[in-house]
């Protein structure tokens, strides 16, 4: 009960809990909670994680408190697609830490985009989607609303909080950072970004073996990132450090250096073809093949551009986003290596969607655990903000939504890959 009594800031003895917090809440003034989940935007591995343990915790509380999933994303909030959590589900909501994507279901839906959510037939032509999700949070009496995605998804639900306020309604809105990318401010690690870099590093220790296949080999492994470089950094790194772990044979040709990354190009970097080009050529004269990393976003500009330039329309997401499954900013480099380095093969593999769809390792339960626990305390002490360890200090808290925004660059001098 001790941690029932910092939440509500009363003692209470042992006993009823769903009686002990609704009597506390209403001494406060307002109604028992009815809690709402959703995740949004894409997958990262920390959705299920994160879906599990806001069941687990609240029931631990309260195993009567309404909690309300709703179905693939603000999908679900504006067409009414929900479900309630009941108590088959609270029972085994643990082994939703097993598993990867989302047991509620995600979707790229953005409310002030009104031309697609009418397109999509998410809302009525005329009708406002924001005013639609208000409508849809107050019909199902929403007191809490947990929005775990990235900055859009987060900020999206404080806008829709500040609607309600203005009509005299309160909603909490308590959010879980998660993106791959890591590049929320002021978030200093965003939920399932380790995963990702962890799963990336699995994929290429096997990928890099492709190498002993033909003579003068370039492989080119894309990893996911639009405009920040961390994940494609974090990953290089992982697969280094495990790198280091291993027992070679260099007489025999299983060496260290040929499985090496043996470039690194991120968003944040101007790619200097012709120099780069020169470097992986002395070293695919010397060991025989030649490895690198690329973010999917690196180079974005000059590779649309260029597409553009020659006719090509390229489609957009909802958030109007050039898709980058179009843009291949991995195939753009090996073009370009290819002929430079004099590679006989080249192979392009992306590891995007492995990385993105695993269940979250030990670091990012832990840390899922953490602001899963914090944002239900939250919730009771009537806070509202996106949990996360501020950047700025460090410390675990439900960070102001005015602070929060994507496009985060990575810091290209805090990386052992580039010494």
């Amino acid at each position: 009960m001790e941690r029932l009594n910092k939440i509500t800031g009363q003692m209470f003895p042992a006993g009823d809990k769903k009686d002990q917090i609704i009597k506390a809440v209403e001494a406060k003034g307002s109604r028992p909670h009815r809690v709402g989940i959703l995740t949004a935007g894409g997958l990262a591995p920390c959705l299920s994680s994160a879906v599990g343990g806001l069941i687990e915790r609240y029931t631990e509380i309260d195993p009567d408190i309404q909690i309300t999933c709703y179905r693939y994303g603000y999908q679900g909030l504006l067409l009414g697609d929900s479900f309630k959590v009941n108590w088959e589900m609270r029972r085994k909501a643990h082994l939703l830490q097993n598993y990867g994507g989302s047991p509620i279901g995600n979707s790229r839906v953005k409310l002030k985009n009104v031309k697609d959510c009418v397109k999509r037939k998410l809302v009525k032509e005329g009708q406002n989607p924001q005013d639609v999700a208000c409508e849809r949070l107050v019909k199902d009496g929403i007191t809490i609303l947990h929005t775990i995605g990235g900055d859009d998804t987060n900020t999206t639900a404080a806008r829709l909080a500040f609607r309600l306020q203005e009509r005299g309604i309160k909603l909490q809105v308590l959010g879980l950072p998660k993106t791959v990318d890591n590049d929320v401010y002021p978030v200093s690690q965003s939920l399932g970004a380790d995963t990702a870099a962890e799963q990336g590093a699995m994929f290429f220790e096997s990928i890099v073996n492709e190498a002993t296949a033909n003579p003068r080999m370039l492989i080119v492994h894309e990893v996911m990132g639009r405009h920040c470089g961390w994940l494609t950094v974090a990953t290089a790194e992982q697969y280094r450090k495990r790198l280091k772990k291993g027992d070679y044979l260099d007489e025999m040709g299983v060496s260290l250096t040929k499985r090496d990354v043996h470039g690194v190009y991120i968003p944040e970097m101007r790619i200097d073809i012709d120099a780069e080009g020169a470097r992986l050529r002395a070293i695919m004269d010397e060991i025989g093949n030649v490895n690198v990393f690329i973010s999917e976003g690196a180079a974005q500009d000059i590779i649309v551009k260029e597409k553009e330039e020659k006719g090509e329309k390229l489609p957009r997401d909802a958030f109007g986003h050039v898709k980058l499954d179009k843009v291949n900013a991995g195939q753009w480099m090996a073009d370009r290596l290819k002929p430079i380095v004099g590679a006989r093969k080249v192979l392009v593999q992306k590891s995007g969607y492995r990385a993105r769809s695993s269940p979250a390792n030990t670091f990012d339960r832990n840390l899922i655990k953490s602001c899963v626990t914090y944002a239900v305390e939250a919730a009771f002490r009537g806070e509202s903000g996106l949990v996360g360890h501020d950047d700025q200090d460090g410390k675990l808290k439900a960070l102001d939504f005015k602070r929060v925004k994507g496009g985060k660059p990575f810091d290209t001098g805090s990386a052992a890959i580039f010494l």
